[in-house]
């Protein structure tokens, strides 16, 4: 598998974004809110390595979400470039909401950049691929790439349950399915967790592509593993290096923590 495709680089910025809850916890008495991070991921995919770096910061508008994926090590000779995404989006009892979307993919073997803005009073989200503009009406709730992960945190945190998400992937809606596949411990870099795996494919598709995130409560349920299969074998695994939790202050917010105990 080529780590300059966009394939791969895909599932692992918006994988971390694709897991979804089905846990049997009772509806929590407050509603939790996602607590603002910086994570860090070592990245495998065959025998190339990556570094993932994701981001949520509090805003005037709600939070803000930057994900990094760039070649590491012997990789990094061949691979040039990386691929960066952000959203903002506000989060509320209902869950999160998408305001806008930016992508710019510089890894691929050519470059692709995205800018979508959701008006969710006209219920319309429009934006551009490369010099290709779109609109598309907005049919209930639908997430970007970057969003849908922390909708999957909160859901999580609040003891909400849903089978199905809808995700706007390059301007293309896709209905995911997802599946609780129980606990297991899981050893990466960052520490020992008991995690729980939350399976995900896209629904009714030939796509022998099965991702599994493993999530932690400790962590307000960020993944610390992603793991990717096609066709029974494992293509890419992503193990959490670091995490920071951040001060909750809009605009400033500041790194209280820099490892795990």
């Amino acid at each position: 598998m080529n780590f300059a495709n966009r394939k791969i680089a895909r599932p692992i910025v918006a994988c971390l974004a694709c897991a979804f809850s089905l846990l049997p916890f009772a509806a929590a008495a407050e509603e939790q809110a996602i607590t603002p991070h910086i994570a860090e991921y070592k990245v495998k995919v065959n025998v190339l390595s990556g570094r993932l770096r994701s981001e949520v910061r509090l805003t005037d508008e709600g939070y803000s979400a930057h994900s990094t994926l760039e070649a590491a090590g012997f990789a990094s000779i061949f691979v040039r470039g990386d691929v960066s995404e952000r959203s903002v989006f506000a989060a509320d009892a209902d869950g999160i909401r998408p305001l806008r979307y930016s992508s710019e993919d510089r890894i691929s073997k050519e470059d692709k950049f995205m800018d979508f803005v959701f008006d969710w009073s006209s219920k319309q989200v429009t934006g551009t691929i490369n010099d290709e503009e779109i609109a598309m009406d907005l049919d209930g709730p639908v997430h970007d790439r970057v969003s849908i992960q922390y909708e999957l945190m909160l859901d999580l945190l609040n003891g909400r349950q849903s089978g199905e998400y809808l995700l706007l992937d390059d301007f293309e809606s896709k209905l995911l399915e997802v599946t609780n596949v129980g606990t297991r411990t899981v050893k990466v870099p960052y520490g020992k967790f008991e995690a729980v795996g939350i399976q995900h494919r896209k629904k009714k598709s030939k796509s022998e592509r099965l991702t599994t995130l493993w999530c932690v409560a400790e962590l307000d349920y960020l993944p610390v593993m992603i793991e990717q299969h096609r066709k029974g074998k494992l293509r890419m695994r992503a193990v959490l290096t670091q995490y920071e939790p951040l001060t909750l202050t809009a605009g400033n917010s500041q790194s209280v923590l820099t490892e795990y105990d």
